[in-house]
């Protein structure tokens, strides 16, 4: 097994200062119904962790029933990243994998809330160049064009 390089969960608390959602939380805690919220919001937090090694980036989901899930990173076609004014004073941000894994065939992988967006992103991207050059492979575009 590869050594992990990185490993991280969404940001119960980059939600909360980071997101229109969070600030409006953290006011109705002034009538108390805020701090359920919060709580939901950190065990849905709580029950997925990414952790990212040279070769693939592995989920580790649930809390009392657990299953793991990886994506291979040679897979990846695409690493984006989207943030809102208030994400970008908070350093949080939405991180979306496009990829040719089984994991998401049904769409991509979205990892919300994602303390130190930016760098996490860069250094996914310069795992997948290696991962490909390692492997071998190369991403060819199709482009259907009606002639």
């Amino acid at each position: 097994m590869s050594q992990s390089i990185d490993r991280f969960r969404s940001s119960t608390w980059g939600w909360l200062r980071g997101t229109l959602a969070g600030w409006g939380t953290l006011l109705l805690c002034l009538i108390g119904v805020g701090l359920i919220i919060i709580l939901v919001k950190w065990i849905a937090n709580l029950a997925t962790t990414y952790e990212v090694t040279q070769d693939r980036l592995i989920l580790h989901r649930g809390i009392f029933v657990k299953s793991i899930d990886e994506i291979e990173l040679y897979r990846v076609k695409d690493v984006r990243i989207d943030f809102s004014l208030i994400n970008q004073w908070a350093d949080i941000g939405t991180i979306t994998i496009n990829s040719s894994d089984e994991t998401t065939k049904a769409g991509p992988l979205v990892i919300r809330d994602v303390d130190q967006a930016r760098a996490r992103r860069e250094k996914l991207r310069e795992l997948v160049n290696a991962a490909r050059r390692l492997r071998g492979v190369r991403e060819i575009d199709m482009v259907h064009e009606d002639i």
